[in-house]
């Protein structure tokens, strides 16, 4: 469980501005709001990448912000990141960007052998095959790889919680198809609770147990798939339809 508590965090202004909100353990949560309205910055407060001006995080009754190192580190571990742009680092091949995922002192106890295992298995669960990218850099993969990787070095860990940043920005619709497919297997397969933060409304629906909406700061709505779709809240109505024509727009450019 990751539960959210009266957070407010101001930069050149608030950001967040009193989020409360509960994700449940094994639940996939999408977080959908305007560019602007603190999803990036909540998620990262789940780890403690941002610190709040006020409130807390708690990961399984723990808090994230309130608690020693030793602490913050043991929850940490309990979770993985998919950031934005993938967030590989250029210099180094697959192999060693997703041992990156494993914690300093299980790689101490690890043989070479564990550590390959291990990095070949996660990327066998995101649909990559280890014999192909292992020696390949970054600038070797396509995008949708380059995702996938991501995904492999946030798994490897085998963490109870993953956290995605818009994990389908930049990609083609039929890669973020993908990527929203492998979310969701994933999520079932290993039994982890998601959060998701995602500009793609419609990709993000299908695979979520329920839709949180920020806007100015604060937590608009939260329920389900079909209960956000109902919902007859005028900014979620507004959302909804201006999501549509972005689509329909982004669609009709695809197929001049």
């Amino acid at each position: 469980m990751v539960e959210y508590i009266s957070l407010y965090k101001s930069f050149d202004a608030p950001v967040l501005a009193g989020v409360n909100l509960v994700v449940e353990s094994g639940e996939t949560m999408a977080v959908v709001g305007h560019s602007g309205t603190g999803k990036s910055v909540l998620l990262k407060t789940t780890i403690g990448l941002i610190t709040p001006d006020y409130g807390d995080v708690r990961i399984q009754k723990q808090s994230v912000h309130h608690s020693d190192r030793g602490t913050l580190e043991g929850l940490r571990r309990k979770v993985g990141y998919v950031f934005q742009n993938a967030a590989l680092f250029d210099s180094m091949t697959v192999f060693e960007n997703v041992s990156q995922g494993l914690a300093q002192e299980e790689l101490k106890r690890m043989r070479f052998r564990e550590v390959l295992r291990r990095v070949a298995a996660a990327l066998e669960h995101v649909n990559l095959d280890p014999r192909k990218v292992l020696s390949k850099l970054p600038a070797e993969l396509s995008g949708g790889m380059r995702k996938r990787v991501g995904l492999a070095r946030a798994i490897v860990g085998r963490p109870e919680i993953l956290l995605y940043d818009e994990p389908v920005t930049g990609l083609d619709p039929v890669n973020g198809a993908v990527v929203h497919q492998l979310i969701q297997r994933l999520a079932e397969e290993l039994g982890v609770t998601s959060i998701i933060v995602t500009h793609d409304i419609e990709g993000a629906l299908p695979i979520s147990d329920r839709v949180a909406m920020l806007d100015k700061g604060r937590i608009r709505f939260v329920g389900t798939p079909d209960e956000f779709r109902e919902s007859d809240d005028t900014l979620v109505r507004a959302f909804l339809e201006r999501d549509a024509m972005t689509g329909s727009h982004n669609n009709m450019l695809e197929a001049v």
